[in-house]
């Protein structure tokens, strides 16, 4: 995605990883990446020194703590496009854990602020191939609109896995996690039993692929 940003627009871009994996040599945009340990003592430290320079997209290696989170919630008040990872499965459990990083008291503001500036997650998951070489990402997106904005301001992001089984991916763009284990399976690239390894809901997926166990047992 940041290549994505620096190969078509022109944008200030600052990265804060641990470590640094890709270097993005800049094309269009102006692209800064700090190590952590290397160029700056924490992810916080760096993302209060890079406010500082007026970025267009800040890139979090990793929202770990309350602080990052808070300075990283900030920046996108400000206007700055802000990419961020968290380790969780689905996108509900991402939205869940920036809002239980916070102290009680401060976690309805923080819905609020979320339920309007939040674009998108994607949540992967790496599943082996069928044929056993390497794996497939397997990917849950969901986006903004009014129904999952109102979802997390009101506190029923348990609907959001629900919703998104609901919807339709190629009119909305969004997809549950088991639609893409799913479609993975339809197409051969993942076997079911290994699928069924990675599902939250075993019975749902097999729901959902009850044609091709069909044929697998015939």
């Amino acid at each position: 995605m940041v290549n994505e940003v620096n190969m078509n627009t022109r944008r200030h871009v600052i990265t804060i990883e641990d470590p640094i994996e890709f270097l993005h040599t800049p094309v269009k945009s102006v692209v800064t990446q700090r190590q952590v340990g290397k160029h700056t003592e924490s992810f916080a430290s760096a993302l209060r020194s890079a406010l500082r320079e007026a970025p267009d997209v800040l890139v979090v290696g990793e929202l770990r703590d309350q602080e990052t989170i808070a300075l990283a919630l900030s920046a996108a008040e400000t206007g700055v496009l802000v990419f961020g990872t968290l380790h969780t499965n689905t996108a509900a459990k991402a939205v869940n854990r920036i809002v239980d990083a916070v102290p009680e008291e401060s976690r309805d503001q923080v819905r609020g602020v979320l339920s309007v500036l939040l674009r998108g997650v994607v949540a992967q998951r790496l599943v082996k191939r069928a044929n056993g070489d390497g794996r497939v990402a397997i990917m849950e997106i969901l986006l903004q609109n009014w129904a999952i904005s109102n979802m997390i301001r009101e506190n029923k992001t348990y609907q959001i896995e629900s919703y998104l089984q609901s919807v339709n991916p190629a009119v909305s763009g969004m997809q549950a996690m088991d639609m893409s284990l799913a479609q993975a399976v339809r197409e051969g690239l993942v076997s079911l039993e290994e699928a069924l390894k990675v599902t939250e809901d075993p019975n749902g997926l097999k729901s959902l692929c009850a044609d091709v166990e069909q044929e697998g047992g015939s």
